[in-house]
């Protein structure tokens, strides 16, 4: 004890003198912070005339922003007709442009025909999940039909369009998965992408090269760490006709580069199913594409279709895996059989004869180049796709791009015919 007493008072008087006066100095900041008064403002008490004066300048915000009395939501379009081809507006006959109903199934005789047959066997509901009672043979029977349209093994049939890629995506991608995705997918899919946990990594909009950059990127990553690559899935999910820009994925590009850096293809066929290729089957027939090449199918039966509900196919092995872990699938109530009835006759209205896809195409290809022709507009989208988006060709303020817009529509809306 003595001897490390000795050193430690040699230590000091041989310590160069810069050293001692920093030292002291710290030694004594840190005693002043210990003792130090905490800094406590003067509490005021405000007299009664304060508070009175306080309470008559305070000003409250709104709760909500006020709405100009053109607000568009202020005068709400009633139909009042059967939806199809043409609706009834406000007592007015419109050509109904903004639908989904792609080849005009919905006024389809056969198809209510089959409605109504399949409500007085099988009710209005299934009143129960796949798995718990909610399945009936219509069900099994609309999977093996999609799965044979589709030229594959097996479907899972959601009752929910929105839910059937929602689900399908976090029952294959987990925490720790890397998904690479187009950013320009529509909400289902960004939804089922929120829900995996997965790390996402977003590539330009149809660019095949800056996926390739993205895919290049994982696999020195993958090299500095090969254990972790071991376990680490990596997916890439895609549309086949995008909602939101219109256009057609570059699917041969796609599988190219699937199929170089092993990742597992989703294709979502939302807008493509019943559209693309000559009888309907999707962009992976437009593409002449075999199935196989790509790993999973989603797609709605709500679009092109005009039923309800959605489905996932693939191979056995993949829907298998579904069945169990399809969040959509396990726990939310089976469709309505009537709609799989529905779903049934659409199938065979596309089977029988592909006059609807192909004159769908001619009106699509006939309206791109009418809507070209307009010059104060843009129309982005493929010219064989029936969804299409108009811009103004002049980019200026969004509140005023769309006050013009509205007035448009009123105009075309309520013009007399």
């Amino acid at each position: 004890m003595a001897l490390e007493l000795y050193q430690l008072l040699e230590g000091m008087v041989k310590a160069p003198t810069y050293h001692l006066i920093l030292e002291a100095f710290l030694l004594l900041w840190v005693l002043w912070l210990i003792f130090r008064k905490s800094y406590k403002p003067e509490a005021k008490e405000l007299t009664e005339q304060e508070k009175e004066e306080l309470i008559n300048e305070w000003k409250p915000e709104p709760l909500v922003p006020t709405v100009p009395q053109n607000h568009y939501a202020l005068k709400p379009r009633i139909v009042n007709s059967k939806l199809g081809k043409y609706i009834i507006v406000d007592d007015k006959k419109c050509l109904n442009l903004g639908t989904h109903n792609y080849l005009g199934l919905i006024e389809n005789k056969s198809l209510e025909e089959n409605a109504i047959k399949a409500l007085r066997k099988y009710g209005v509901g299934s009143c129960g999940p796949r798995g718990f009672y909610g399945t009936v043979d219509i069900h099994l029977e609309l999977e093996s039909r999609l799965a044979k349209f589709m030229n594959v093994e097996e479907a899972a049939l959601y009752s929910y369009g929105f839910s059937a890629v929602a689900s399908a995506i976090p029952a294959y991608s987990k925490s720790g998965d890397v998904i690479f995705c187009d950013e320009g997918v529509h909400l289902a899919i960004q939804k089922g992408l929120l829900a995996s946990r997965s790390v996402i990594k977003f590539f330009k909009h149809n660019d095949v090269e800056d996926l390739r950059r993205l895919l290049v990127e994982q696999s020195i990553e993958d090299l500095k760490n090969p254990k972790k690559a071991k376990v680490t899935r990596r997916f890439l999910v895609v549309e086949g006709l995008y909602m939101n820009h219109g256009d057609i994925c570059p699917l041969p590009e796609i599988i190219k580069l699937k199929n170089q850096y092993k990742v597992r293809l989703f294709v979502d066929e939302a807008c493509s199913f019943g559209v693309l290729g000559n009888t309907g089957r999707g962009v992976t027939e437009h593409f002449n594409i075999p199935t196989d090449e790509v790993d999973h199918f989603s797609a709605t039966l709500e679009n092109a279709i005009s039923a309800y509900g959605g489905f996932c196919c693939g191979t056995s092995f993949i829907i298998d895996h579904h069945r169990l872990s399809g969040l959509g699938y396990c726990f939310s109530a089976s469709l309505p059989p009537l709609q799989a009835a529905v779903a049934l006759a659409a199938i065979d209205v596309l089977e029988s004869s592909n006059d609807l896809v192909l004159n769908l195409r001619d009106n699509c290809q006939h309206m791109h180049k009418l809507l070209k022709n307009i010059p104060v507009l843009e129309v982005e989208g493929d010219e064989i796709s029936p969804v299409k988006h108009l811009r103004y060709a002049s980019r200026g303020k969004r509140e005023e791009e769309t006050h013009r817009l509205e007035q448009i529509c009123d105009y075309v809306s309520y013009s007399k015919s």
